[in-house]
């Protein structure tokens, strides 16, 4: 059974990828650099990296306080695997674990895809919650419904104008949060499932508490917590150097996957690299072979052309529907990126080989997340393209 669950998976995610728009290739680890299992290999500047015009964007927003992105109290640069920009606020440092926020789901849509190498779930099939009868249409939604957010069920969190409006408020800070998959589940359908976009941190919890429910099946709540941190770590965590991580869970011992993660920031930049390596690390496959593309692919027909499955996308022209997309303009052109409330960011830029993690705190709104995006998009293009970089090694011609 396990082995059948695993082929019909990679069957799926090879699918999934061929009938995608062409995405730029995901570079390879660069020969000559370790793996930042340990800790992140540190180099200078490349010699093509805009200096000047680097120092000039970065000091927009630290040390002060921007009037709009507020404050930056960490950023990090990595490119070719190597840690080329480490700046951190007054009082913040390499060891401060910081919120994730929204970020989680992102990580979240990487235990998905590790439970999928494992056997544990087929993605394309029904995920179901022991709250629905079998017959419950809601049952029928697939984990790849739910983790591109397009699940169906009657939930506001993005439209929301105030705490009794907002679904997430509610679930998470209302009556609600002693039970937030009592609330997610009680969520009426009101659209065909995989028709409609609809930002919803409900059902990236109810994906987290049903990946709970695989990896500890009858469990009570100690036991569940206990078993999903096994997985976790053995399965995503300690593989690649994470090791600052700190999941947050209910009551009812449910991993609360669509907010609520502590790390640090090389460790957020760290679960970046994965992705941007493409779900291997240092030979070992950790995720399925097209889970990645998976995640920076908007779905065929989507009415969300800045969303593919756990990560915001650049999209192929305009600026991005139903809302703005973190980068437009297509500069750099591929970027996809996790991203979390206050500004949580990490900026995934393949055709670079770059990784961008600014982590601080803004006030929310859309024009204050405009603002950010093009400053980590003005920081992108001071940096070079892996060839650039190649040329400025090259020796002299005689």
């Amino acid at each position: 059974m396990l082995k059948t669950l695993a082929v019909c998976a990679a069957v799926w995610c090879a699918a999934v990828a061929a009938a995608a728009q062409p995405l730029s290739p995901l570079p390879p680890q660069p020969v000559d650099t370790p793996w930042p299992t340990q800790a992140w290999p540190t180099a200078p500047l490349p010699v093509s990296a805009n200096r000047d015009r680097l120092a000039q964007v970065i000091a927009q927003a630290m040390p002060a306080r921007h009037p709009d992105m507020g404050e930056t109290r960490a950023l990090l640069v990595v490119q070719g695997g190597r840690l080329v920009v480490e700046r951190y606020a007054e009082g913040f440092g390499a060891d401060t674990r910081f919120i994730s926020w929204s970020m989680a789901k992102s990580i979240t849509h990487g235990l998905v895809g590790v439970g999928v190498a494992q056997g544990l779930l087929n993605p394309d099939a029904g995920m179901g919650n022991p709250r629905w009868h079998s017959e419950d249409p809601r049952s029928a939604i697939t984990w790849r419904q739910w983790l591109q957010m397009r699940d169906g069920l009657a939930y506001q969190e993005v439209a929301a104008t105030g705490f009794a409006s907002s679904g997430a408020a509610q679930m998470l800070f209302g009556d609600s949060r002693r039970d937030p998959i009592a609330y997610a589940t009680s969520l009426p359908l009101i659209h065909q499932p995989g028709t409609h976009w609809n930002y919803s941190t409900a059902g990236i919890n109810l994906v987290a508490d049903a990946l709970t429910t695989r990896v500890a099946p009858g469990a009570p709540p100690r036991e569940r917590r206990a078993a999903m941190m096994q997985f976790m770590r053995r399965g995503l965590f300690d593989p690649i150097g994470m090791r600052s991580v700190q999941p947050e869970f209910d009551a009812q011992g449910g991993f609360l996957g669509g907010a609520y993660i502590w790390a640090t920031a090389q460790d957020y930049a760290r679960f970046g690299y994965l992705y941007l390596r493409g779900g291997v690390w240092d030979g070992r496959r950790i995720l399925p072979v097209g889970w990645v593309d998976f995640a920076r692919t908007a779905p065929p027909g989507s009415d969300a052309d800045m969303y593919g499955a756990g990560f915001y996308i650049t999209p192929v022209t305009g600026t991005g529907s139903p809302q703005r997309a973190l980068i437009v303009g297509r500069n750099p052109p591929d970027g996809f990126s996790m991203q979390g409330r206050d500004g949580q960011v990490v900026l995934i830029v393949p055709s670079q080989d770059l990784i961008i993690v600014r982590l601080g705190n803004l006030t929310e709104s859309p024009r204050r997340w405009e603002v950010l995006g093009d400053w980590l998009a003005a920081i992108a293009q001071c940096f070079p393209t892996p060839a650039q970089i190649s040329i400025d090694a090259a020796p002299p011609q005689p």
